[in-house]
C-alpha cells in the first residue's frame, strides 16, 4: 500500500480515515499534516495510499460538517 508517496502528495491514513498532505517520511512511517493546516501525525507507510478525489471530498465534507455542529445556536 504505502511507500513511493513524496513530500507534497496528498495521501489517505486508512486507520484515521484522515486525508493529510506528506511532510516527511521517517523510516517505516509518513508525517502527515491537515491539507488546511494542523498538527502533524504519524501513520505506518502500509496505511498509508495517494488519496482519491473521493477521499478528498470525503474530508472536506467531514470536515464541514463538524464545523457546523460546532457552531453557537
Amino acid at each position: 500500500m504505502g511507500g513511493g508517496l513524496a513530500v507534497g502528495d496528498i495521501a489517505y491514513d486508512i486507520e484515521a480515515r484522515a486525508v493529510g498532505v506528506v511532510m516527511a517520511e521517517c523510516g517505516t512511517h509518513y508525517a502527515l499534516r491537515p491539507v488546511d493546516g494542523g498538527l502533524e501525525w504519524e501513520a505506518p507507510q502500509e496505511g498509508v495510499r495517494l488519496a482519491t478525489d473521493a477521499d478528498r471530498l470525503s474530508a472536506a465534507v467531514a470536515e464541514r460538517n463538524a464545523n457546523s455542529r460546532k457552531r453557537a445556536w
